[in-house]
């Protein structure tokens, strides 16, 4: 049996805990077990959006985070070597953009769900639960999350301006562009979300090593910090949902005027109606310019309905979230449920909108069996 003491400040009160690690571990405060305070229940420790650390509980959950890291690191994988290869009959700045969404979705797979959600789940109380690491995870979480969500927004603008400023188009529809654009959204979401780094504290500590992660109350003696957590939540997702809404909206407006002024031109000029190659070529490329946009939209607006709704009702009193199974709980981890699946559909989009990406996908599945049959036949030779 192994007996440590630490000490928990909080509010100038100080209390010292022993822990006895021994199976079936019953750490005591007030009466009340660590099994209470995983659920929530601690007094004066309710789980609130200040404790970072709080993972959902439930078979449900953990079937869920396990299966959605499952499909979406392979398939986002699969994109990745695809668009990389360019060989799907897309332009260079189309591949670079939709490149860049599949690695910044793989990368907010790997650190949001494969190091955050699913050791909280599994491995409660791991070494990812230290501060500094739990700190670090965070930071590195909102940037992935920043530079997916943005990266879409660029490709929203760019598909607007292929199609509705013909003018602009050649400058600005490049590949060059492209990387241009690519490397400055993620630089831009990497130092924006620095600070989130240096704006937690421990839960607790033991044996001086400190655990868990809570934002620090700074909120009345640090001026900037009410500024920097409005502007992050406007920059992601009030913003870019609202942007994506727009130019889609923009690109529809024109699609449909200049549709329909062609129509007039060719039954004038022909008499009859007749194909038209360029409102074909045009349909095919807005198909996938679509299938992202309103995915994003879909997945996102969850997300965005409960960020508004939280904000409202923070400013009521008495406002608490008491365990996972708050109905406010609930509803904030169903969100991200949803925002985290938006990482993982792009590629099926790929798939269903486009042929040629389809038939790479198809040589990429055949290619071990057809290896392992030449080898038999070699063999066999």
């Amino acid at each position: 049996m192994f007996t440590y003491y630490f000490v928990l400040r909080q509010k100038k009160i100080a209390i010292v805990l022993a822990m006895v690690l021994v199976p079936g571990l019953n750490v005591k405060y007030n009466n009340h077990s660590i099994q209470h305070w995983q659920k929530g229940e601690w007094n004066g420790y309710h789980i609130s959006a200040k404790i970072m650390h709080a993972p959902p509980r439930g078979l449900v959950y953990a079937i869920y985070y396990t299966a959605l890291a499952v499909i979406a690191i392979p398939v986002n994988l699969v994109a990745i070597v695809i668009l990389s290869r360019g060989n799907c009959g897309l332009s260079k700045c189309i591949s670079q953009y939709l490149l860049s969404m599949a690695v910044t979705d793989l990368l907010v797979i790997l650190t949001a769900v494969m190091l955050n959600r699913i050791p909280a789940i599994y491995f409660p109380g791991s070494f990812l639960s230290i501060t500094p690491i739990c700190s670090f995870s965070i930071a590195l979480i909102y940037a992935a999350r920043d530079s997916s969500v943005w990266l879409t927004v660029t490709f929203t603008f760019d598909r607007f301006v292929a199609i509705c400023c013909q003018k602009l188009k050649a400058r600005y529809c490049t590949h060059r562009t492209a990387g241009i654009v690519v490397s400055t959204v993620c630089a831009l979401a990497c130092l924006i979300n620095v600070p989130w780094y240096f704006l937690h504290e421990p839960i607790f500590i033991i044996d001086n090593v400190p655990w868990y992660c809570k934002r620090r109350d700074i909120s009345n003696s640090f001026i900037l910090w009410p500024i920097f957590d409005w502007v992050d939540r406007i920059l992601t997702p009030c913003l870019p949902f609202i942007l994506v809404i727009v130019f889609n909206a923009l690109t529809v407006r024109y699609i449909l005027v200049a549709s329909r002024a062609r129509k007039r031109l060719r039954s004038c000029s022909t008499g009859e109606k007749q194909s038209d190659p360029e409102n074909e070529n045009r349909r095919k490329s807005i198909i996938l310019l679509f299938a992202i946009s309103g995915c994003f939209i879909l997945l996102w607006m969850p997300y965005v309905v409960n960020f508004f709704k939280t904000r409202i009702e923070k400013y009521q009193v008495g406002y608490t979230v008491n365990g996972f199974s708050d109905p406010r709980f609930i509803l904030t981890e169903s969100a991200n449920v949803f925002q985290l699946l938006s990482c993982c559909t792009n590629t099926f989009l790929y798939v269903v909108t486009q042929n040629k990406f389809r038939e790479q996908v198809k040589a990429m599945v055949k290619y071990p069996f057809n290896q392992l049959h030449s080898l038999i036949n070699l063999r066999k030779a």
